[in-house]
C-alpha cells in the first residue's frame, strides 16, 4: 500500500464533517480558591516540553499563595493548549499525574466529548500543519504574540462518520494508534539522542566557560560601555516582512533561530522602510532587548554577514572593535548571563536596562597591543567554533540526527490527518 492510500483505506468510503473544537469540548470551570484549603500542582507556560509534549516541571500553589484571578483546574485527558507564542505549539495531554492540577491563565483547555470525539484526536490537531497556519492567521500581538481561547475553539477538525459515533471513534482510535506509535518512537529516539546531546553541550559549556574566564594571562576586563557603544533598532511588525527586501533580523528571531553567529538572515522588510529603520553593520553584535525569560533577554548573535541588515526596536547593536564572535561567545558564559541578570526588569516583559548593561565588563586580552589582542581572539574563536558546529548546527551531528527523526514523525501525522475539506470535496 503507497503512503497517499492509507488513509482511504482507513476511512473505506466513509463521510467526514470538519467540526468547531467548540462543539467537540465541554466548558471548563475555574478552580474557587475561597472554596478550597487543597494545595495543587501548577503547570505555568514553561512547564511543558514544545519537543516532547509532556509536562517536565510544575510548582505546588496552596490557597493561600494562588494568583488571585482564577484558574483552570484540569482533569485527565483534558488537552492543554499554550495561547502565548501559540506558533511554538506548545501542548500536552493531562495523565494520572497532573489529574487536579492547576494550568496557568495562558493555556487553553480542551475537554473532549468523549462520545464524540477522542482526547488524543484533538492533541494530534494541535500539531498539524493547518492549525500552525491558522494560528499564524488569528494570533494578535507582536512583542508577545497570543490567540484567543475563542479562536482556538473556533479551529475545525474532522469527524469521520459522525452519524455513527461508535464506527467514528474507531476510525479515530485507529489513526490515533497509528501516530502514537510514531509518536513514541520518534519521543524514544529523540530522547537518547538530546540526553548525548545535552551531554555534549554541558560539555561545551563547562570548556567553553573556562577558556573564556581568563584566570591567567595578560587581560584587562572592560565595561561594554568603554569599547563600544548600543545602537537601539527601530520598530517592523510581522506585517512589513515581504520574500525580497531589506534583509532584517527580529529580535525574537536571536533566541528562536539564531546561535552564537550567523551570515545570512530569515526575514526581509519592504524597501520603502528603509529611511525609517537603523541597521547592524558587519561585525556588529545584535542584542535582544526583551524575552520571556532573563536568559532570552540580552542574548547576542554576532552579524558577519557582509552588508548592514534592520533591526528591531527590541534589540540593540553593539558596535566596537573586537572580534565579533568572541564578544558574542562570552555574552554566553555563565559569568556574564550572571551579571547581565542584574540589568534587567521584570514586569509583563523581562526587559534589558541598557544603562546598566554598559557597566558589564568583558575580557580583553593583550589590552595594550591591539593586534595580538584580536590575534588571540581569534584564536580563542578557532576552538569554540569547533565545539559549535559539533553541537548546535542544525546540519550536522545529532541535532540534525534529531531533525530527521522528527520530521519522519511530522510527515506521517500530516499524511494521516491529510482529510478533505469541503470545498476540496466539491471540486
Amino acid at each position: 500500500m503507497s503512503d497517499l492510500d492509507l488513509l482511504e483505506n482507513l476511512l473505506n468510503g466513509v463521510a467526514v464533517e470538519w467540526i468547531a473544537l467548540g462543539e467537540l469540548t465541554l466548558p471548563t470551570s475555574n478552580i474557587k480558591w475561597k472554596d478550597t484549603d487543597q494545595s495543587h500542582k501548577y503547570i505555568d507556560l514553561t512547564s511543558v516540553s514544545i519537543e516532547t509534549k509532556a509536562i517536565l516541571e510544575t510548582s505546588e500553589v496552596a490557597k493561600s499563595t494562588a494568583p488571585s484571578r482564577a484558574q483552570k483546574l484540569v482533569e485527565k485527558d483534558d488537552v492543554l493548549f499554550a495561547t502565548t507564542r501559540p506558533t511554538q505549539l506548545r501542548y500536552c495531554l493531562i495523565g494520572d499525574d497532573y489529574a487536579g492540577a492547576v494550568a496557568s491563565t495562558g493555556y487553553c483547555v480542551l475537554r473532549a466529548k468523549t462520545s464524540i470525539v477522542l482526547p488524543k484526536w484533538i492533541l494530534h490537531w494541535m500539531g498539524s500543519k493547518g492549525f500552525k497556519e491558522y494560528l499564524e492567521e488569528n494570533q494578535s500581538g507582536s512583542a508577545y504574540p497570543a490567540v484567543s481561547d475563542a479562536k482556538v475553539k473556533d479551529f475545525k477538525i474532522p469527524v469521520p462518520c459522525p452519524e455513527n459515533p461508535q464506527k467514528s471513534l474507531e476510525i479515530q482510535s485507529e489513526i490515533v494508534r497509528i501516530l502514537d506509535t510514531f509518536f513514541e518512537l520518534t519521543a524514544e529516539l529523540t530522547a537518547e539522542l538530546t540526553a548525548e546531546l545535552t551531554a555534549r553541550k554541558k560539555q561545551y559549556n563547562h570548556y567553553r566557560d573556562r577558556l573564556l574566564s581568563f584566570e591567567d594571562g595578560d587581560v584587562e576586563w572592560k565595561a561594554l560601555g568603554k569599547i563600544g557603544e548600543f545602537i537601539r533598532g527601530k520598530r517592523f511588525t510581522k506585517a512589513d516582512f515581504v520574500e525580497d527586501g531589506i534583509p532584517a533580523i527580529h529580535y525574537g528571531e536571536i533566541y528562536t533561530r539564531y546561535g552564537a553567529f550567523t551570515d545570512q538572515v530569515y526575514s526581509r522588510v519592504r524597501r520603502d522602510l528603509a529611511n525609517s529603520l537603523r541597521y547592524a553593520k558587519p561585525g556588529d553584535v545584535v542584542i535582544a532587548s526583551v524575552g520571556e525569560t532573563i536568559e532570552d533577554v540580552g542574548k547576542a548573535v554576532a552579524w558577519i554577514g557582509p552588508e548592514q541588515i534592520a533591526i528591531h526596536d527590541d534589540s540593540y547593536a553593539f558596535r566596537h572593535d573586537m572580534n565579533p564572535k568572541f564578544v558574542s561567545y562570552f555574552m554566553q558564559t555563565a559569568g556574564f548571563i550572571s551579571e547581565k541578570a542584574k540589568h534587567v526588569s521584570s514586569g509583563k516583559v523581562n526587559r534589558l536596562l541598557i544603562n546598566g548593561m554598559q557597566k558589564v565588563k568583558i575580557p580583553v586580552p593583550f589590552p595594550n597591543d591591539p593586534q595580538m589582542s584580536l590575534a588571540e581572539q581569534g584564536r580563542i574563536v578557532d576552538i569554540l567554533d569547533k565545539f559549535d558546529a559539533l553541537t548546535n548546527s542544525i546540519t550536522e551531528g545529532l541535532p540534525r540526527e534529531i531533525e530527521l527523526r522528527q520530521k519522519q514523525y511530522t510527515y506521517y501525522r500530516d499524511l494521516l490527518l491529510s482529510f478533505p475539506k469541503p470545498e476540496e470535496v466539491e471540486a
